[in-house]
């Protein structure tokens, strides 16, 4: 077995068991066993049980920022950068869903070096939202009487809670849902006249297009 396989095993067990019984409640003897490695294994890989859950809240944090800065760098217009970090911050749900619920779980548990490292990121993914909203108003796309803040806070506060009811089998999938929450997002935050723009258009919901399951 190979030391990466260890190490993805490890991870992979500790989020079911912190998921299902909460951080404290599971010990590294418990991950060793439900994961079918050993004591040596997990700490060659990992310092502490409390590095293993900074890592697992590290993964998800860090998926969103890298995502917001590629979309930063690939599109020139605010519009164009929300839609796209709006659709990945949404994604992030299917791909990091056990991370998320435990990082709002658990977050609390984390030692105070580890937490500072998250706050870090979480403060630039945060930064960033707030200066693609600002280059919106300032170009004249955005609505300037919204509050930059509060309309960066509550995009995070919407797609954060897609992760107590979203379901793979559900009627939408993750990629028909990203659509929505840009669609809706846009539609608050674009001055009327932006929205008549045809270079605007395809970032909204046509219904013949947009085939949605019974």
């Amino acid at each position: 077995m190979s030391e990466k396989s260890i190490r993805e095993r490890i991870i992979e067990t500790s989020m079911r068991l912190f998921e299902a019984n909460g951080y404290h409640r599971v010990t590294v003897d418990q991950i060793v066993k439900e994961s079918g490695t050993s004591k040596g294994g997990f700490y060659h890989n990992f310092k502490s049980k409390d590095e293993l859950l900074y890592i697992i809240h590290d993964q998800f944090i860090s998926y969103v920022l890298e995502k917001a800065e590629e979309a930063y760098e690939q599109w020139e217009k605010p519009t164009e950068r929300l839609q796209a970090i709006v659709k990945s911050f949404v994604k992030m749900i299917d791909l990091y869903r056990s991370q998320v619920t435990i990082f709002y779980q658990e977050s609390l548990f984390l030692a105070p070096e580890y937490f500072r490292d998250i706050e870090i990121k979480r403060d630039r993914y945060k930064k960033m939202m707030f200066t693609v909203v600002q280059d919106g108003i300032d170009s004249g796309e955005f609505r300037p009487e919204l509050p930059v803040p509060i309309v960066s806070m509550a995009i995070f506060g919407m797609v954060n809670w897609i992760y107590k009811w979203y379901q793979k089998s559900g009627t939408y999938s993750i990629e028909q849902i990203a659509d929505i929450y840009a669609d809706m997002v846009l539609h608050a935050v674009l001055k009327p006249a932006a929205m008549e723009n045809p270079d605007f258009h395809r970032f909204f919901l046509q219904a013949p297009e947009f085939p949605f399951k019974p």
